[in-house]
């Protein structure tokens, strides 16, 4: 039997289908070939039931569903993010290990230390911005302070009256305070704790009276009614409270602050593999699953490209580091 050829505009056309189809069913971390069989190793600077912990768990176990490729997480928390950054800049960059960053791991850390066992810019490559986190105003019930402008108003009328908590020196909570009392002219104590968690307990007990801190970790002392929240350091107010103001509202249009957690790769992985990762975890990050999971942590999904998330670590760097020099912090 006579097989019947396509026409060739037709045959183009199917195998650019086909093409097509194969790089959205089958889309690998790592390059296209048997390695792909090989597990991925995501490493995590933080302990199991850390946000960054949940968030890529949720992620990992969507991307092994899409790719059939296992993704295996790995805590190695410790030494301020810096024993996974070692770990992971030490792997090779051939898109089977991969690490989670955050502001502290890649903006905070190198302002904060005159002598860092790692580069975020020379060791790794940015593959894209998981989830970000904005940052709150927070008091406690007991406190007889009824707004952001009142507590504005009254800190600036009594410096050094006021402390504040926060989950340790140098710390997303620390420096959003202390970026608030900047622009504010306010002189307020800080007490730092070792951890966001007894920070806020503290506030919501009424030891002390505010703290800036991120909805995924306040949200269950809000939802109990310990915690109340007076402002947003966000360009717009967030749909959970449509009546509480944004910084800029209150006049300081440059107390914005958020935690981010990021992906990032060994410095020297290909361009097409780190294009291929950003690809599958934007995926899986849109199936609805990992969406509704993601907001019952309290936590926006991002998963822009790669160019996206430079821009924004250095933005943030940029933001972040005159202030910590201004401050005088450093953690050596």
């Amino acid at each position: 039997m006579t097989q019947r050829r396509l026409p060739d505009l037709t045959r183009r056309r199917l195998a650019a289908s086909l093409g097509l189809v194969g790089l959205v069913a089958g889309t690998a971390w790592a390059q296209p070939s048997d390695d792909t069989a090989r597990p991925i190793r995501w490493i995590v600077p933080f302990p199991t039931g850390a946000i960054a912990d949940v968030v890529a768990r949720a992620i990992g176990a969507q991307l092994t569903i899409d790719t059939g490729q296992p993704v295996q997480i790995e805590n190695r928390p410790g030494g301020n993010t810096a024993l996974a950054a070692l770990e992971a800049a030490r792997a090779p960059a051939d898109g089977h290990t991969v690490l989670s960053a955050d502001n502290g791991m890649w903006v905070f850390n190198p302002a904060l230390y005159r002598s860092l066992s790692y580069s975020p810019s020379r060791d790794f490559t940015p593959v894209t911005q998981l989830v970000r986190l904005p940052m709150v105003l927070l008091v406690g019930p007991a406190s007889g302070v009824r707004d952001a402008r009142a507590f504005i108003e009254d800190a600036r009328a009594f410096p050094g009256r006021f402390s504040f908590a926060s989950a340790g020196n140098g710390s997303a909570q620390h420096l959003a305070m202390a970026l608030l009392a900047r622009e504010a002219g306010l002189e307020m104590v800080h007490v730092p704790y070792r951890s966001a968690g007894p920070a806020l307990v503290e506030v919501a007990g009424g030891q002390l009276p505010f703290a800036m801190g991120e909805l995924a970790t306040a949200r269950r002392f809000i939802q109990g009614g310990r915690l109340r929240v007076l402002a947003v350091a966000n360009p717009a107010r967030l749909a959970q409270w449509p009546g509480v103001p944004t910084f800029a509202e209150l006049g300081l249009p440059k107390v914005e602050a958020a935690i981010f957690h990021g992906l990032v790769a060994p410095a020297g992985t290909p361009p097409e593999v780190v294009a291929r990762l950003q690809r599958a975890v934007a995926s899986a990050l849109h199936n609805p699953v990992v969406q509704r999971r993601l907001a019952e942590a309290g936590v926006e999904p991002v998963g822009g490209t790669p160019a996206e998330f430079e821009t924004l670590l250095a933005r943030e760097s940029a933001r972040w580091h005159p202030l910590i020099r201004a401050l005088k912090l450093s953690l050596d």
